[in-house]
């Protein structure tokens, strides 16, 4: 019923823990296929695969890892995956490391390739939200990180059960392009 692809960037394995926990949460809804992807790992294949994307990077400095910016760049599927969902996630050095920052620059990222990035308002535990994604001290070791990657993953599953507006079929005949006109309407 519903394909998602958690993909993520990982140099020191938080960000790879954060990941594993997010894909065991979209796992627990039935009728969704879970692909847990590293970057390198990673291809447009699986871009196009995907009805919804829980997207992870550590934070350097404020913002996603350059492999991020790269593999995004590079991927060759612009204009093919709108409509689609998303969710993000990031581990950080500190508290007010800047995470909450790069889940913001991942979900800009993914709405420039035709996502619709959703918002997650409960609280995963006490004092754990993720408003714009989940984030990490390091590895997810309390259990209110852990609970947030689940609660993440979860959620995206279940947007992308109940169904979403993707433009999937437009795209059967290639990428959806200014000017381009649309099957019964005035060219």
């Amino acid at each position: 019923m519903g394909n998602v692809l958690v993909l993520y960037d990982s140099q020191t394995g938080n960000t790879a823990a954060m990941a594993a926990l997010v894909a065991e949460g979209a796992a627990l809804v039935d009728g969704c296929d879970v692909r847990l992807r590293h970057l390198g790992e990673a291809s447009a294949a699986d871009l196009l695969w995907c009805d919804g994307i829980a997207l992870g990077s550590p934070t350097h400095m404020g913002q996603p890892s350059w492999q991020i910016k790269k593999f995004w760049d590079e991927c060759g599927v612009w204009g093919q995956l709108d409509g689609r969902l998303g969710v993000t996630f990031s581990s950080e050095g500190g508290h007010a490391g800047g995470a909450a920052l790069t889940c913001l620059s991942l979900q800009l990222l993914l709405l420039n390739f035709g996502f619709l990035v959703i918002g997650i308002t409960d609280y995963a535990a006490y004092c754990y939200t993720l408003h714009y994604g989940a984030t990490s001290v390091r590895a997810p070791r309390p259990a209110g990180d852990q609970a947030a990657c689940r609660l993440l993953g979860r959620r995206l599953a279940l947007a992308v059960r109940q169904g979403h507006i993707s433009l999937r079929e437009e795209h059967e005949t290639g990428p959806l392009m200014f000017g381009k006109p649309v099957e019964g309407e005035a060219g």
